[in-house]
């Protein structure tokens, strides 16, 4: 089965969705796009876990990223599901390596998939009827990405090794955002192995037996990547 992917919507830190735009419909993956701003209610609709997260961070734009972040997630959520952001419950479903209770994150009782990711002053959120993983990430320094490229897929570090110099960062993000999306959409996470899956450092992603990969622009200097399962 493959889905709809709705262009990219922006929603500023704070706001909700405008009256009309309809929420996720059964057959299409909605992403939105968000920018780090001041959200001074955000804090006001979480939840005890994730006060905590906020709370324990450090560096004020930390902080800022966080709650730009799970208010928006929580504002569309509430949105999609026709109920206050602050009664969104969130939990974790089993990971698919061990069993343990730490997989993907979920809405309590279901009726919609859900990923975020966030990057620089980017946030990326994801909502879709299947399973759905998201990623965002900025263009690392030539020197990171030559580094972690030795974490990749032999056929990708192949790759990467015959490019020129100075397309490195933007084609290796590529593939970074490509696996970040497919193994937050198994659950699996980076534990799930960033060499164990080609995905391909080309302008389009390599098939998944199960999944399908799309690449997504946001920004300059960016990558972006949605991943959605083919089943129900």
């Amino acid at each position: 089965m493959t889905l709809e992917i709705t262009p990219v919507r922006v929603l500023r830190a704070g706001d909700l969705p405008e009256p009309a735009v309809p929420p996720t419909s059964d057959g299409a993956v909605a992403l939105w796009l968000t920018r780090v701003a001041a959200d001074p209610t955000a804090h006001e609709l979480l939840d005890a876990e994730e006060r905590r997260r906020w709370r324990a961070l450090v560096r004020d734009e930390d902080r800022a990223r966080y709650l730009a972040a799970h208010g928006s997630l929580r504002r569309l959520l509430g949105h999609r599901l026709g109920i206050p952001a602050d009664r969104v419950e969130f939990v974790r479903e089993d990971c698919p390596l061990c069993g343990g209770p730490h997989g993907r994150p979920a809405v309590r009782g279901g009726g919609v998939h859900f990923s975020l990711s966030h990057s620089g002053d980017l946030v990326l959120i994801a909502l879709a009827p299947v399973p759905v993983g998201v990623d965002v990430e900025a263009h690392p320094e030539a020197g990171v990405s030559d580094l972690v490229a030795d974490s990749l897929h032999p056929l990708e570090r192949d790759e990467f090794a015959r490019l020129p110099p100075e397309v490195r960062p933007a084609a290796f993000t590529r593939c970074w955002v490509r696996k970040e999306a497919y193994l937050k959409g198994t659950g699996e996470g980076l534990a799930g192995g960033l060499e164990r899956t080609y995905l391909g450092l080309g302008p389009e992603p390599a098939a998944v037996p199960g999944w399908t990969l799309t690449d997504v622009r946001v920004a300059p200097s960016f990558a972006a990547a949605v991943a959605t399962s083919d089943g129900a």
